[in-house]
Formats: C-alpha cells, sequence, structure tokens
C-alpha cells in the first residue's frame, strides 16, 4: 500500500512526517551538535510556525493517527533492544 502526502509519496515514518509537517523534522527535533545559538533561530522558528497555524499540532495528531491507522507497515522498526542471547556450555568448560 502506498500512502500520499499532497502528492507526493511517503516511503518511510520519516518521509511522511516532513511531508505532513510540511517543514524539515530537523526543525521540530534539532540536530545533534547544534550550539545554542542555533538552537535559539530553530525554536524561534516554530514557535512563529505555531504562532500562524495554531490549530497545526491538533490537525498533525489527526493525520499522523490517519495513516498509523491506514499504512501501520509504514512504522514497523527492528526493536530497540535485542533479546539475550542465551549463553551454551562449550566442552569442558561449564555453564
Amino acid at each position: 500500500m502506498r500512502t500520499y502526502i499532497g502528492r507526493q509519496q511517503a516511503i518511510s515514518a520519516e518521509d511522511f512526517a516532513e511531508l505532513a509537517l510540511g517543514t524539515p523534522v530537523e526543525l521540530w527535533l534539532g540536530v545533534e551538535g547544534e550550539s545554542d545559538e542555533e538552537r535559539a533561530a530553530r525554536e524561534d522558528a516554530a514557535r512563529d510556525i505555531l504562532a500562524d497555524n495554531p490549530n497545526f499540532p491538533d490537525d498533525l495528531v489527526r493525520m499522523a493517527a490517519q495513516v498509523i491507522e491506514e499504512s501501520p507497515d509504514l512504522f514497523d522498526v527492528a526493536p530497540l533492544v535485542r533479546p539475550a542471547r542465551r549463553r551454551t556450555a562449550r566442552k569442558g568448560v561449564a555453564a
């Protein structure tokens, strides 16, 4: 199943987020290693967007819920923690 936001296809969760937001995800989440000045500018831009679009958070949550419902496979990710491997005793070594 393919998911489109406008005319653009969302192939991954990251694509969906950027297309749904209409802005790069980094604007909202930041980037590793950004300076205090860069963070302040990014947060200022985000505040301006929210001030111009007061329904933005609610609209985004509704869109996200709809896409998750219609395309749950977009969000299938490998588990962050792998199960511990069971150690087996080697010949001549106690387990």
